[in-house]
């Protein structure tokens, strides 16, 4: 392991973190991710390779497990790993504030709705199956249609249809929803302006908004605190 050799407790802990993509994989862990396929999805542009790598210096050094279930690496974060969800959560809320426009190269829907799926506020939907579609207008081919299915407890995304009765069709661009997921934009703004229509009843038209547009800065931390504290 290379070393920074020094006695200060932030050059220590970044001999274990500031390597490409490390905090990247602890976030994964904290968000739930527990099988390599779910650490994949998470991080699409990371080579399978470089994430076997990341796994194995993070077990070394005490902050990830690894077991065998049914023949399927399970990985999950000590309690040593699972007290960075401050330092990740810490990091997201610095990038809100301080980080400038996102560019283009940082949309990608199948993240996006990967976020969605993970962090949505289930508590704030109908108890009832309910089915959102979202068209957009800058993204070509089948990744420009989505469906959104939450059943209770139990949230699905799919990028094909999953043939249920729709109780609302969203129409905007991939920025727009991106933004207003993290919070860079309000959903009064952007129905106002038209960045985005809601095609519903009045009832699911006014509620929509409330049932998605949590933003990240509320999800991040509360998803984090439940990691933390379901492992600590």
């Amino acid at each position: 392991m290379a070393t920074y050799g020094q006695f200060c407790p932030v050059a220590k802990s970044m001999e274990v973190l500031d390597e490409r993509w490390t905090v990247l994989v602890v976030r994964e862990l904290l968000l739930g991710s527990r099988h390599f396929n779910e650490l994949r999805r998470g991080l699409p542009k990371m080579s399978p390779a470089l994430l076997t790598k990341r796994l194995k210096r993070l077990e070394r050094a005490g902050v990830v497990t690894r077991s065998v279930v049914d023949g399927r690496s399970r990985y999950a974060l000590t309690d040593k790993g699972a007290e960075l969800w401050e330092v990740v959560e810490t990091l997201s809320r610095w990038g809100m504030k301080w980080i400038g426009e996102l560019g283009d190269t940082d949309l990608d829907p199948h993240l996006l709705f990967w976020d969605m799926r993970r962090k949505l506020d289930v508590d704030a939907w109908p108890r009832s199956r309910t089915t959102v579609a979202f068209d957009f207008s800058d993204v070509t081919g089948k990744a420009g249609r989505w469906w959104l299915v939450v059943n209770s407890d139990d949230v699905e995304v799919c990028d094909f249809d999953p043939g249920y009765d729709l109780d609302a069709a969203v129409q905007t661009d991939l920025r727009t929803l991106t933004q207003l997921w993290r919070g860079d934009a309000d959903w009064a703004s952007a129905l106002a302006t038209e960045r985005i229509t809601i095609v519903a009843d009045t009832t699911v038209r006014r509620q929509l908004p409330t049932w998605i547009g949590q933003g990240q800065m509320a999800a991040v931390p509360r998803a984090f605190a439940g990691v933390s504290a379901a492992q600590g």
